[in-house]
Order: structure tokens, then C-alpha cells, then sequence
């Protein structure tokens, strides 16, 4: 059992289990609504409901239960792993291969292989996300970092609310951009119309931040670089696509054709740099572009 206690010094106006969300943002949502229930949130001594608005002077105490033991398979999947230490790992992720594990599809997965090849992993996120601190889709490949304690995890997950760890993309898109650099501001929530989906909306959204560099340009296609500020769901998918120009390969985000045949899209999460939660040394790992992806740059240089 972990008691943790929350005091609030200003005036919020904000749900329980919102506020709580935000002041422990390495816990999900859904599991302090879930704990709330539980009856293990207290506010000023007293039982209250998820909606309960805090106010400023109220003390939170939160009684995070003991983290269950892992019960997933660990799964010989190879991984290619670009760092290693006793407190985080940086993988490089191919496409096809999903992040964590969701009700019903409980193998396979990155988190399989982690449990297979490292020998400790964080317990924050829970019984189905060990060790993940953000993600990629399943057919981004790229970098990860993967905490391998809790210490490293909450140290991690800060530098990501603080917007403090340089995630650099390597994308295809269509069409030709006219401007060499640009910035895409432009919020991202839930599309009212597909839940499966995100779009740029203007309600019930949340702040996306997405800046580009124009690499090379061919007469169909430009090739950009990416840096995220944020780190919303679909993020650079949507962003490109609300600028009619949708990654090549994406089957979500564009009508899903394109003259190569592909259906994942030429997005790669190519560097990352953050701060060592142990050490606070800075590091920075960058990768290959895979060999599809660089194999069709190659055929349009050819052109």
C-alpha cells in the first residue's frame, strides 16, 4: 500500500478524479475513477464521488493498493535494444508490433517482449503496461524509453508533462508543402463522428503542437522532419492530414492509397534525447530509418 497525500493551495474547480488525474499523471484516469469507487480517495477525512468538485484548502489522501503481480506471458520476440542501464532501456520499435496489451489481445506485444528480455520493469501503469511511459502506434517504428523501476518512471513521465524529452520524427507526406518550416497549432480531441478516430476540434480537446521541417521535396511527396511539444494520440497523423497532407500509408488518417501498395504509414520515431532520471545526464539515441521506408526514398530520389 502507498498512501500518498495532496494538498490544494489554490482554487481548482475541477473534479476529484480530474484533478487527481492531473497531479498523478503517470496513473491513469480510469484507474483513480476506479479506486474512487473503491472507496480508498478521502477528501478532508471524508468518502467522496469522482464528480466532487476540490476546493482550495481540501487535503486528498489516496491509497494506491499494492501493484498486483504481473500475469502476462513473457514472449521470446526479438527486440532491438539501442541502450540499456539499471534504470531505463531504449528500444527501437518496428511497425506491426503494438505497445501494450488491451482486453482480449493479451500477446504479441511490445510489453510481451520486455517481460521475455529485461529483467525489471515499473509497475506504475499496472498489470498490462509495465515499464511504458509513452507510446507509438502499432505501425510507427521507432524509439521508446521504457523505465525499468518506478523511481525512473515518475522521473520520465515528468520530463514528458514538462515537455522536457526532444521526440524527432521522420515522415513521407503527400503533396508538396510550400513553406521549408512550419508550426502546426491546432487542438486534437475525439472525433464526434468516429471514437476510433482523432481530429482537430475546437470542444472537448486538448492543446497539440506539432513542428515540421522540410527535408527534400519530390514532385508528389515531401519528406519532413517532426518535433513534438506535445504528445497527443494520432498527433503528426491528424495534424498532416488537416492540412491535406496525409502521411503515405496511412489507412486512418487518408483514403489509403498510394502508388507503392503500402497500408502502414512512413512515420519513424527516429531520436529521442531526455534527462537521465538517475544520473541527469542528458542523452540523446537516434536510428535507422527502416529499410522499406528508406528503399521507397531511394525510388523517388532515382525519378
Amino acid at each position: 500500500m502507498e498512501l500518498i497525500e495532496l494538498y490544494v493551495d489554490e482554487e481548482e474547480n475541477e473534479r476529484l478524479d480530474s484533478y487527481l488525474s492531473n497531479q498523478l499523471d503517470e496513473i491513469s484516469r480510469t484507474y483513480l475513477q476506479r479506486i474512487i469507487k473503491e472507496k480508498r480517495v478521502l477528501v478532508n477525512g471524508l468518502l467522496k464521488k469522482a464528480s466532487y468538485n476540490v476546493k482550495e484548502g481540501d487535503i486528498i489522501q489516496v491509497d494506491l493498493p499494492e501493484p498486483k503481480k504481473l500475469d502476462l506471458i513473457a514472449e521470446d520476440i526479438p527486440l532491438d535494444i539501442i541502450y540499456e542501464d539499471g534504470d531505463v532501456v531504449v528500444v527501437n520499435k518496428p511497425q506491426n508490433l503494438v505497445v501494450h496489451p488491451a482486453p482480449g489481445n493479451y500477446s504479441g506485444t511490445l510489453v510481451n517482449a520486455l517481460l521475455y528480455n529485461i529483467d525489471s520493469l515499473s509497475t506504475i501503469n499496472g498489470i498490462i503496461r509495465p515499464g511504458i511511459v509513452h507510446r507509438l502506434d502499432k505501425d510507427t517504428s521507432g524509439l521508446l524509453i521504457v523505465a525499468k523501476n518506478d523511481f525512473a518512471h515518475k522521473e520520465l513521465s515528468n520530463q514528458l508533462k514538462n515537455r522536457n524529452i526532444h521526440r524527432e520524427y521522420i515522415a513521407l507526406v503527400n503533396g508538396v508543402l510550400q513553406k521549408d518550416e512550419g508550426t502546426i497549432n491546432l487542438p486534437i480531441g475525439r472525433d464526434p463522428n468516429d471514437r476510433k478516430k482523432m481530429t482537430v476540434i475546437g470542444t472537448n480537446s486538448k492543446e497539440a503542437i506539432t513542428n515540421y521541417w522540410v527535408l527534400e521535396r519530390f514532385p508528389k511527396y515531401t519528406l519532413v522532419k517532426v518535433n513534438l511539444e506535445t504528445g497527443r494520440t494520432h498527433q503528426i497523423r491528424v495534424h498532416f492530414s488537416h492540412m491535406k497532407h496525409p502521411i503515405i500509408g496511412d489507412t486512418v488518417y487518408s483514403n489509403g492509397k498510394n502508388e507503392f501498395g503500402l497500408n502502414k504509414q512512413l512515420l519513424h520515431a527516429r531520436k529521442i534525447g531526455f534527462i537521465h532520471p538517475r544520473s541527469a545526464e542528458y542523452m540523446e539515441f537516434e536510428c535507422e530509418i527502416p529499410e522499406q521506408f528508406n528503399s521507397i526514398l531511394n525510388i523517388l530520389r532515382r525519378r
